[in-house]
């Protein structure tokens, strides 16, 4: 065993009396050591409720003769630091999981690896660390908040956000909007709609490193501590037969993960972490793949924010495992190892479908023929840039741009009043270096949402958005504008034109004179993790990473001269 470089012979006798301290005996040694790796924290709901979910796995751990040992890592809650400077710590966050991760593995010899995630950036940064270790492993993500109730109706904190505008706005009161607060989150579990946790959720289930039917389970059902057991009992399966995330999370289930995001109307966050996630695993994927699968992938999930339901919806409709059946019917999947044991077709075709269920719809009969994410370019975006086409049907938008350097500041302007219909508000160093960390603009788009504008202004940044956002709008433009990428140069009532169908998004005006004297932002941050951060992370293009993995290429100057004319 791995483990045995600790414990065994005469030797280690002082890592043993130190490992006896915590309560060990000679038996437990004899075992496999197998690491728990915990995402546990009061500072926020998403994975609150983890401790219990961790006792279970360790029960199952030893049930099944091997010894666990839990640690823990830091999480930064997206909710809570959303529209705040704490917000550019969440995508850094993810780097950091990763990292502490794989050094507690490492560190202590570990044999096999559960991880137990919930918030948006803990489940892609288990795989993450998961795929670079290489142990027998699995994930089981923490599962998902219920709705609150609000005058009647199911609610998230999506809702929240968008009262938020709506107030500002005159159309919702003070004291209403108090009452949505105090209704809108009733316990533990992550953000209840297709927004970014639900949408990896289902992403690692269809790579197969999450077992089908585990993840879907939300936080507080008494199930979830019962599938948190099977877990601990599966990953001592996992290592008696050396099962690896190598050998389980290939391009083809990467492939698969895209699909489903594709097919729930997902959050484009899945397009920064999946790629990250090849990268760990040394496998080719890019921007491209993303747009190829969602173009001939049809939306067949009915899931907030572009659709009605909430994760919990479908769960009782039969779950992440009635998706996986519906793209296999259609072609659009292809079968795979998994973490069960069982095949990803075998798992599908066990799915039960609850009678009159509205919540996932038939390939014949989709929400939306493609997928909820296009990749665009142009000259505002030479390297890609990522939309979201669930929630809005609108294929071109063409209008002023309102140049705003921080989020801030739109978010100002949004609840000042002073964004009109048909404008273009392009919000620059945003991006992975610029922020630092990338934050989401779910703060703007909910004002957005909540003023009455969602439908007639596009936005576009070189930061991300929540799962939770919807509209026309367009993230993770590549280059960023502080390392010199078109949006830099633009200017108010530049007149910027997108074309879906095309797969465009320019300006309209020729940008190369603007490119002399430019000099880049002064750093809010010049020491630390945030300084670091900033130094050595990639484009989102190619994830957004910070290690040296096999596909880590140094940062290049970008050459302006190829792209900014029109």
């Amino acid at each position: 065993m791995n483990s045995d470089q600790i414990k065994k012979g005469y030797h280690r006798a002082p890592a043993r009396a130190m490992l006896k301290a915590i309560g060990l005996s000679d038996a437990d040694l004899e075992k496999p050591l197998v690491g728990v790796a915990n995402t546990w924290t009061e500072a926020g709901p998403c994975n609150y409720h983890l401790r219990t979910l961790s006792a279970q796995v360790k029960e199952g751990i030893r049930h099944a003769g091997g010894t666990p040992l839990e640690f823990n890592t830091i999480v930064v809650s997206d909710g809570i630091s959303m529209g705040t400077e704490a917000m550019k710590a969440s995508l850094i966050s993810r780097e950091v999981i990763a990292d502490s991760i794989e050094v507690a593995v490492r560190g202590h010899l570990f044999d096999a690896v559960v991880v137990l995630s919930g918030c948006d950036k803990t489940i892609p940064a288990a795989i993450m660390a998961l795929a670079r270790l290489n142990l027998p492993s699995l994930m089981l993500y923490g599962g998902s908040i219920m709705p609150g109730k609000f005058d009647g109706h199911d609610v998230t904190i999506q809702d929240v956000f968008e009262a938020v505008g709506a107030c500002a706005a005159g159309r919702m009161s003070l004291e209403d909007l108090n009452r949505l607060e105090n209704s809108a989150c009733p316990g533990a579990g992550a953000c209840g709609g297709q927004f970014t946790a639900n949408t990896m959720s289902m992403a690692a289930t269809f790579m197969g490193i999450s077992p089908m039917g585990v993840n879907d389970i939300p936080a507080k059902d008494p199930r979830k501590e019962q599938a948190a057991f099977r877990c601990g009992e599966l990953v001592m399966q996992l290592l008696a037969k050396d099962v690896r995330p190598r050998s389980v999370v290939t391009r083809a289930a990467l492939e698969n993960a895209v699909a489903s995001v594709a097919a729930s109307g997902g959050s484009t966050n899945a397009v920064l972490h999946i790629l990250a996630i090849a990268r760990e695993l040394g496998v080719e994927f890019t921007l491209e793949d993303f747009d190829r699968i969602s173009a001939k992938t049809p939306i067949l999930v009915s899931l907030k924010p572009g659709g009605l339901y909430t994760a919990p919806d479908l769960e009782r409709a039969g779950g992440q495992a009635l998706v996986a059946q519906r793209l296999m019917t259609a072609g659009l999947i292809v079968d795979g190892a998994t973490v069960s044991g069982m095949s990803l077709f075998d798992e599908a075709r066990e799915a039960v479908e609850t009678q009159g269920q509205m919540v996932v719809r038939s390939a014949n009969a989709p929400l939306k023929k493609v997928g909820g994410i296009a990749i665009l370019r142009g000259s505002l975006a030479p390297e890609g840039a990522v939309m979201k086409l669930s929630g809005h049907n609108r294929t071109y938008f063409a209008g002023p741009a309102r140049v705003f350097d921080t989020e801030h500041d739109a978010f100002e302007a949004v609840q000042g009043g002073t964004i009109r219909s048909g404008d273009v508000i392009i919000i620059r160093y945003a991006g992975p270096a610029g922020a630092p960390g990338m934050p989401e603009m779910l703060a703007v788009t909910g004002a957005l949402v909540g003023a009455g504008l969602a439908d007639s202004v596009a936005l576009i940044t070189d930061g991300r958005f929540s799962g939770a956002s919807y509209g026309f709008v367009i993230g993770h433009v590549c280059p960023e504008a502080v390392r010199g990428g078109p949006l830099a140069f633009v200017r108010d009532c530049d007149p910027i034109e997108i074309d879906v169908e095309k797969r465009l998004v320019d300006v309209k005006v020729d940008l190369s004179s603007r490119v002399a004297g430019w000099e880049v932002p002064r750093p809010l941050y010049t020491s630390g993790a945030f300084a670091k951060y900033a130094r050595l992370v990639s484009s989102a293009s190619e994830g957004a990473v910070t290690g040296c993995g096999p596909v880590m290429q140094e940062q290049t100057a970008f050459n302006h001269k190829e792209v900014l004319t029109p």
